[in-house]
């Protein structure tokens, strides 16, 4: 089946019909009629957070997801294109940033040359480009009282690029049969030790200090999409103390907590969890379409968190719940739920009618990945009330985003709705849904996934077909240029 086999959501009249079409295939959301500006909407309403000191009000429910911008300076710190991109998540309207940008804590742990890192050296620029994001947010709204905000922290792992955006210095956890194949310079790489798993967490723990002199509120240890702390969650094979059992694969979370609030106990804590994964897919030689990486002779399945071994295709969601209420012991009460890894199964967190131009074609209609996020969500939501869900992968709902999003809300799935990629084409979404209870079409993102392919051929990410930013950039031309080579090849 062709990706053009699959309706455009914009195809549909209205939110009942997604909805209908949703049944279809299995999936059973909420969503409302129309969208309600403030202060009749959900997405309107402030929430008390807690925190270590008292409690904290975030102004409404829409959280603006971390992105890898590869466009910081070879030395780390912010470029004017960051600034730009922080500046436009200062109007957005959402009052929780939880992350901005993922920033490494090593050099060496950059997934891209032109990723932010945070040192000694960096610190100065990220505390001012944050100092002017306030700046900016108030301006706009009036307050910046009921803003929080966030910066995400992480290690690369086995997706580590921190010389050239296209050639992989990998640090790895283990060794995966099936992804050390699909990534050949894996295979080469020699698992980190333990003791230099020590030396990466002694990293987060600094970079955590400055990340508190710098006056952000929270910090997120980063454990999803393949990266490194994802990737000790699933490190069964691996033998020592951060492997094999639950309590070992958890023990790099755990020794990152415990850094973290020595090393800047001014900080709350939040961790971004791949709370369900896959067997890695890989495209089909005759059709382009994504499957699964392996044969059925090679269950069980035994390199994933998340993951039915015997049925690698599908979610297990009892360790994602244990973790949570190991979080819930350690104090850390947010959470950022995703699932799967953009680089090997990116139908799961980034759905895509058309995905990125090296990659494969979507197994499924790119819905049914975004209602299975948000359902599985909801399930960890109920398992741990107690903690604060943003919930993510909303954006494949494009015009009925906010229909969905107010029921969600109303029924208690989530806490915040986050906001990934659609802040490239369109960063004031949440205003527009806020103060005028209407969106314009034009802007929304229909994941043409240039904000993915600029990335991958070396050029800095951004919405090359709907933000004319970018569009007259003479990146465009040559993304354009490098697409129809690879379609001819």
């Amino acid at each position: 089946m062709a990706e053009s086999a699959y309706p455009r959501v914009a195809s549909f009249r209205s939110a009942a019909e997604l909805a209908a079409h949703l049944r279809k295939l299995g999936w059973d959301l909420p969503f409302e009629d129309a969208i309600l500006a403030a202060p009749l909407s959900p997405l309107a309403a402030p929430f008390k957070l807690p925190w270590l000191k008292g409690v904290r009000t975030v102004g409404n429910r829409f959280a603006v997801q971390p992105m890898e911008g590869w466009d910081g300076q070879p030395d780390g710190k912010p470029s004017d294109l960051t600034r730009r991109r922080w500046l436009r998540f200062a109007h957005s309207g959402a009052k929780l940033l939880w992350g901005c940008e993922a920033v490494a804590v090593l050099p060496e742990a950059r997934s891209s040359p032109h990723q932010l890192l945070l040192n000694e050296s960096t610190a100065s620029a990220l505390a001012e480009l944050r100092r002017e994001l306030v700046h900016a947010h108030q301006e706009r709204f009036g307050s910046s009282r009921d803003l929080v905000i966030g910066l995400q922290l992480t290690h690369s792992g086995r997706f580590s690029r921190p010389h050239e955006e296209t050639r992989l210095e990998p640090i790895i956890a283990y060794h995966h049969p099936f992804l050390d194949k699909q990534f050949p310079a894996c295979a080469g790489a020699a698992p980190i030790s333990d003791s230099e798993a020590g030396r990466i967490i002694e990293a987060f723990g600094r970079a955590a200090h400055l990340g508190q002199e710098c006056g952000f509120d929270f910090v997120d240890l980063k454990h999803c999409h393949g990266y490194l702390g994802h990737e000790f969650l699933s490190a069964h094979h691996r033998p020592g103390s951060y492997g094999g059992s639950f309590e070992n694969r958890t023990r790099f979370l755990q020794e990152l907590v415990s850094i973290v609030r020595a090393s800047a106990p001014a900080l709350e804590i939040g961790v971004r969890l791949s709370a369900y994964d896959s067997i890695p897919f890989v495209a089909d030689s005759q059709t382009g379409r994504g499957v699964p990486a392996c044969a059925a002779d090679r269950q069980p399945y035994t390199w994933g968190f998340g993951v039915d071994e015997h049925a690698p295709t599908r979610s297990d969601l009892s360790e994602a719940k244990r973790l949570l209420a190991l979080l819930h012991s350690l104090g850390v009460r947010l959470v950022n739920i995703s699932a799967g890894s953009p680089y090997y199964s990116p139908h799961l967190q980034r759905p895509a009618l058309f995905p990125p131009f090296d990659a494969y074609l979507p197994p499924e209609d790119p819905i049914a990945g975004a209602a299975r996020l948000w359902v599985a969500a909801a399930e960890l939501k109920q398992s741990a009330p107690e903690l604060v869900f943003v919930s993510s992968g909303a954006t494949y709902f494009q015009d009925y985003l906010p229909h969905f999003a107010q029921a969600a809300l109303r029924s208690g799935w989530t806490d915040f709705v986050g906001l990934g990629r659609l802040m490239l084409s369109y960063p004031e979404f949440a205003a527009d849904v806020l103060e005028k209870g209407r969106l314009e079409r034009k802007r929304i993102c229909r994941t043409f996934s240039d904000c993915t392919n600029g990335p991958r051929q070396g050029f800095v990410s951004g919405c090359y077909p709907l933000d004319g930013f970018y569009k007259a950039r003479p990146e465009a031309a040559r993304l354009q240029a490098r697409k129809t080579e690879f379609r001819r090849a």
